[in-house]
């Protein structure tokens, strides 16, 4: 690559003045590292924190999967799907780096995850739900290819896109608290008008509990004190603490949620490929119908479209990549990557893989260009064969990353909010509390859009609506009309 390549969009930053080393011109040429303020340090440090961050990926993905069966009683290998969950995400993440040159991270998406095993799969083959998905991410790109996914995300309002970015932020401190344990839902909570506790029996209690509250303040002490790499250090600081503390109190494996905090060995693993390939992309309308198939893809692309626009526009923000105009330069391309990610995750078997929202994580280490997520893309390719080692960091110790960034998301957004313009507020406000409360970005996002659109028309302010924002509330409106209209 000569000298003189740049990076695949237009986005402009003021250079600030840094103690680390300044990148090399060819590096620093092609990935605009200090155009955006960063360095390399700053890049590589903010890879490994959202690496870390979001690495129980690994291992969540295939418990998910791996637990449900086909229409057949046909369940997927646990092996394969940790090869297949790691691989993707290797694959695409390094994509977005190299492609989109931002600092986002791509995996198998929790929740889209959750349709394939339980929705898709009980009605059909494996290999057919998975080829749904991958026609979900071939209209994905169709819709990039067409330009009509950046009108979508460019109509939207700057107080709602603020809305949306704090709402993600206050989602990530709730994956925090609940990943932790340091939050858990009541196991009766239909008999009780309090859904939710602190800790696993309304106090707290255990050694990984401590880990989390230490992570936590280490964490912000970090930050406030300006500490390079404060994120990551509290990471790695942390994990010693609960490996030590495994060591010698060796508490039951369920203590810590899905990662056990010990020494695994043989940190060398085998990658099994079985899953790669195992895809029938129109079997599952023969089993289904056609309109029956086509929901389930209209589900499917749902959940990745919204999803990823959320965490692209919230970790955008995070990462001051907007222009004045609050728009994303070069958005295209980083939306290419996605859906194209969303393909690769049905071919793999690995459920579509979208944009991660700890890739904030990363964002609060510095990271502001793709160097980060090839640094993340990196590690996920060397987790094919360390997937032990990859997998002993607890969440306990990764968890107080998403605290710290989601109040940083909230400070830096909150301000930028017309709250005396109750068309723009209430809508704002919408998005960001029903994210947390639903459990979903998409949620958050259809209910502001849907608020938008009626509280604008109510004011007679209707023509100030953009028309793709009539159209995807009315989208919005559809799907949450579904059931009722027997459609699911």
């Amino acid at each position: 690559m000569p000298p003189t390549a740049t990076a695949p969009d237009d986005v402009r930053q003021p250079q600030r003045p840094d103690s680390d080393s300044r990148a090399p011109g060819r590096l620093d040429g092609y990935f605009r590292i200090s155009e955006r303020g960063s360095t390399i340090a700053r890049e590589v440090r903010g890879g490994f924190a959202t690496f870390f961050a979001m690495a129980y990926i690994v291992v969540l993905n295939p418990i998910i999967l791996g637990s449900a069966q086909d229409m057949y009683g046909n369940q997927l290998d646990g092996g394969q799907l940790v090869t297949a969950t790691v691989l993707t995400a290797a694959f695409s993440t390094l994509l977005m780096g190299v492609i989109g040159n931002v600092p986002i991270a791509l995996a198998a998406g929790l929740g889209v995850n959750t349709v394939v095993a339980l929705q898709l799969a009980p009605r059909m083959s494996w290999p057919d739900a998975m080829g749904m998905v991958v026609l979900a991410g071939f209209v994905v790109m169709l819709l990039v290819a067409t330009g009509l996914r950046e009108r979508v995300m460019n109509a939207v309002p700057l107080g709602l896109r603020k809305g949306i970015a704090i709402g993600i932020g206050l989602f990530i401190m709730l994956i925090g608290l609940v990943d932790s344990g340091f939050v858990s839902r009541i196991p009766d909570a239909a008999n009780t008008v309090v859904p939710l506790q602190l800790g696993l029996t309304g106090h707290l209690s255990g050694w990984p509990v401590l880990v989390f509250v230490l992570g936590t303040l280490l964490t912000l002490a970090l930050i406030i004190r300006k500490v390079p790499g404060a994120i990551l250090l509290s990471i790695i600081a942390m994990t010693v603490v609960a490996v030590v503390i495994q060591l010698i109190a060796r508490l039951p494996g369920r203590a810590w949620g899905l990662t056990v905090p010990e020494w695994p060995g043989n940190p060398l693993a085998t990658p099994d490929f079985g899953l790669v390939g195992q895809v029938s992309l129109f079997g599952g309308f023969e089993k289904v119908g056609l309109l029956t198939g086509a929901l389930f893809v209209f589900t499917v692309l749902l959940s990745c479209f919204f999803d990823a626009m959320g965490t692209i526009l919230g970790v955008g923000d995070e990462a001051k990549l907007m222009d004045d105009k609050g728009e994303f330069p070069g958005i295209n391309r980083v939306l290419i990557v996605d859906g194209i990610a969303v393909a690769a995750g049905g071919a793999t078997s690995s459920s579509a893989n979208t944009c991660f929202v700890e890739s904030t994580a990363g964002v609060g280490e510095g990271a502001r260009t793709g160097l980060a997520s090839v640094v993340t893309g990196g590690l996920f390719a060397a987790a094919l064969f360390l997937t032990p080692l990859a997998t002993m960091v607890p969440s306990q110790a990764a968890t107080p990353a998403l605290l710290a960034v989601g109040f940083l998301i909230l400070a830096g957004s909150i301000k930028d909010i017309d709250w005396s313009d109750f068309t723009i507020a209430v809508p704002a406000f919408l998005a960001m509390v029903m994210m947390p409360f639903t459990y979903s970005i998409t949620n958050g996002i259809g209910i502001g859009f849907i608020a938008f659109s009626v509280l604008r028309l109510a004011a007679g302010r209707g023509r100030e609506v953009p028309i793709p924002m009539y159209v995807v509330s009315a989208v919005f409106v559809f799907s949450y009309a579904m059931p009722a209209l027997g459609l699911t």
